[in-house]
């Protein structure tokens, strides 16, 4: 029997001293091998780093992200070392995105050095053993309100993926074998064997 520890992330209050963005940025270079995110309301979230499990299943949904974007050109992948600011001052790095090149194209080159001020058109979350689920449904409810088109929630705990899309109630798909990112990414589509079974 297998037993799931959820521990929430460490969560600094902003009080009087609230970091700017400049203040934040040098934190988070100063400590690189933390997950470290920004609230909209200044709150400096740190989580744990994946597990070998997690670590492998979100290298397979990058890959197969980053493959797709590549042939396809029109957009550019992320992995969850990037840090996006949201409209709404918050601080994200999704586990994997993507972003149309034509708004990457606007940005001047010491933003593409730093945070990329822009919310992802397209965002994927995989739930990890010691995420809460309330706290990714929050942030993919906060992705969609910033702009994101097309969000992916994936928890192989339940072998769920949760499809998020403005104006739309969240669709879950329940032990799906592939899920298709149309009409956003028209031809991506992922396939989950590996993601829910990483094969060690």
């Amino acid at each position: 029997m297998t037993t799931t520890v959820v521990s929430p992330p460490l969560v600094l209050k902003p009080g009087p001293l609230r970091l700017d963005e400049e203040a934040f940025y040098a934190f988070c270079q100063a400590n690189p091998d933390l997950r470290i995110e920004r609230t909209a309301q200044g709150e400096i979230v740190i989580m744990a780093p994946a597990g070998g499990e997690s670590g492998s299943r979100n290298s397979e949904i990058n890959f197969a992200l980053r493959a797709f974007a590549k042939a396809d050109g029109r957009g550019v992948a992320f992995d969850s070392s990037t840090g996006f600011i949201l409209p709404n001052g918050a601080v994200r790095s999704p586990d994997a995105a993507w972003v149309d090149r034509e708004r990457l194209r606007r940005l001047t080159p010491e933003e593409k050095q730093r945070f990329l001020p822009l919310c992802p058109d397209f965002v994927i979350a995989l739930r990890s053993p010691s995420d809460r689920p309330e706290d990714l449904r929050a942030k993919m409810d906060e992705y969609i309100a910033n702009g994101a088109r097309l969000g992916w929630l994936i928890d192989p705990l339940t072998r769920t993926v949760t499809v998020y899309r403005p104006g739309a109630a969240p669709l879950v798909l329940t032990d799906p074998i592939a899920v298709s990112a149309e009409p956003v990414l028209p031809g991506f589509t992922l396939a989950l064997a590996d993601v829910w079974d990483p094969g060690f």
